[in-house]
């Protein structure tokens, strides 16, 4: 598209998305005149200009995928490791290897369970298929508990890119309305143009500061659940290897 398309429908864009906020602010406005939190967001989009709706789409994203991954990590995979990886011992040592499955399947969606699972059905078949067993499922189902997690990375850096794009463009708009205004405009020209600039800048550094928080909390608690199921695979491999070899489990061990 030409240079001077994209320049129309810039222009016919801005009055649009300028009265729609117009309006709502009018409807939420006050009597007292004094603008509350509602008033002073839609005021804070209106001056930041179009850019602003465009982060707010990638502001969206980001609350999405954090939501999500808070939600299968605190409570789908989520599954308090000691006393489960107890009862599995308890059970595998006394010969109800049977019950350590069904316990299993009682959390069909922790990762944790599923690798244990995987163990535990080739207990009878040696070391070596127990082994290839675990390291396949550890394969198979650790990756889901990081899923999507980079993705706010990715995203912290495109809403900080667009709103630099906004605040270029918002200078650039200002700068070139100057020359075409009388001298006693200027300064509320150049005044909201600098206004609708920090506006950008703000709300896309806002995003970014957001996401990488949530990176940092999911990052870290998604890195302790895949050391945990990997730990305690390994603990798993090793109870077996005792029980084949004959040897006493840890509870028999506390109990003698």
């Amino acid at each position: 598209m030409d240079p001077g398309g994209i320049e129309r429908i810039r222009s016919a864009m801005i009055p649009l998305m300028s009265g729609l906020l117009d309006g709502l602010l009018l409807a939420a406005a006050p009597e007292g005149g004094k603008l509350g939190v509602v008033d002073s967001v839609v005021k804070f989009f209106k001056d930041g200009g179009p850019f602003m709706f465009v982060n707010l789409f990638w502001f969206a994203c980001s609350l999405a995928v954090a939501a999500e991954r808070f939600f299968t990590l605190m409570f789908r995979y989520n599954l308090h490791a000691p006393p489960f990886m107890e009862q599995i011992s308890k059970l595998v040592m006394t010969g109800n290897v049977d019950r350590a499955v069904k316990l299993c399947s009682a959390a069909p969606n922790a990762p944790l369970a599923k690798v244990i699972r995987a163990g535990l059905t080739r207990a009878n078949r040696g070391e070596i298929e127990v082994a290839k067993a675990v390291e396949e499922a550890l394969v198979e189902h650790t990756p889901h508990v990081g899923a999507r997690i980079p993705w706010l990375w990715s995203l912290a850096n495109i809403a900080t890119l667009v709103g630099l794009v906004g605040t270029i463009f918002g200078l650039i708009g200002t700068f070139q309305a100057l020359g075409n205004v009388p001298a006693e405009q200027k300064q509320q020209l150049l005044s909201d143009g600098i206004s609708k600039a920090m506006n950008n800048t703000a709300f896309a550094l806002s995003i970014a500061v957001l996401c990488i928080v949530f990176h940092l909390i999911l990052t870290s608690y998604s890195k302790g659940m895949v050391e945990s199921v990997e730990l305690n695979a390994l603990r798993l491999e090793n109870l077996l290897s005792r029980r084949n070899a004959g040897e006493p489990g840890d509870t028999d061990t506390r109990a003698a």
